[in-house]
């Protein structure tokens, strides 16, 4: 049986004399069965960073699928045999929506059931766009809405990085809550052009101020992102790996996206007025 879905497509939400006027304008589900929608994510291949351990195999429902109402990311010790490369050890999977669909500002929710283990690194986070357009990371930006590393089953990190004087720079936010990956929370981050906040099933744990990452257009946080959803294992930041816990999977129950349309509205009429002033 489906799940039953509830959410409005519009909510506001007020802080002090200001109004945020968040209305849905993206989401996916994952109603259904089979593979994702294609016109939504696309999924990485191969060895891609991190030192991780895990080869990213793409569209293989072993690694990636929608069962249940939920999508499912796993991963596991099989041998995947890598076409014409020989075999990896561990396979897994990384969707993301770089082909699709980026977007500037907005309020990012997940609702998610994190794995298990040492060795586990589950991402869900959004890559800023200037990544493919010439402008590397950490220079182009990243928003880590929430990570989890197996090795430290109760925290969760919310988690900014950006270039400042050629040097990689962050703002590691933490929450931490007993066994954190044995339920679904909802993970969210709302990014505007002067702040990016953290939130787990909505309190909110971290503020990291977007004019720390430099002003001016060179900001990658006034550019757009896109958003990802990963599962690692080992590397940098990982460990050690257990293979006794394997396989272990990230479900998703949702993703949401929305915008704050009072604010996209003034965007509109200031670029409309300057640009009427500069013919």
């Amino acid at each position: 049986m489906g799940k039953i879905i509830f959410f409005t497509l519009a909510s506001t939400l007020i802080i002090g004399a200001s109004a945020l006027a968040w209305e849905l304008v993206w989401s996916d589900e994952f109603s259904g069965e089979g593979l994702p929608d294609a016109n939504k994510w696309t999924t990485e291949v191969g060895y891609l960073r991190n030192q991780e351990k895990q080869y990213y195999t793409g569209n293989r429902t072993e690694n990636v699928r929608i069962e249940n109402g939920n999508l499912v990311l796993e991963c596991h010790k099989d041998n995947f045999k890598i076409p014409d490369a020989g075999n990896a050890l561990y396979s897994s999977v990384s969707l993301t929506t770089q082909a699709h669909q980026e977007w500037q500002y907005g309020k990012f929710e997940v609702r998610a059931k994190m794995p298990q283990g040492n060795g586990v690194w589950a991402s869900l986070w959004l890559m800023g766009g200037s990544d493919s357009k010439g402008s590397p990371w950490p220079a182009c930006g990243e928003i880590d809405i929430a990570e989890h590393v197996g090795k430290e089953p109760e925290n969760i990190y919310g988690t900014v990085h950006f270039q400042d004087e050629g040097k990689h720079r962050k703002e590691a936010f933490l929450f931490t809550e007993t066994n954190i990956y044995k339920d679904f929370h909802i993970y969210v981050a709302e990014w505007g052009p002067d702040r990016i906040e953290f939130y787990c099933d909505g309190e909110k744990y971290g503020t990291f101020s977007v004019i720390t990452a430099g002003a001016g257009s060179s900001n990658p946080f006034h550019h757009p992102f896109f958003l990802m959803i990963s599962l690692a294992l080992g590397g940098s930041w990982g460990g050690p790996i257990d293979d006794a816990m394997l396989p272990q999977r990230i479900l998703v129950d949702y993703v949401r996206v929305y915008q704050d349309q009072t604010h996209q509205n003034h965007e509109k009429a200031a670029w409309s007025i300057n640009h009427s002033r500069t013919r």
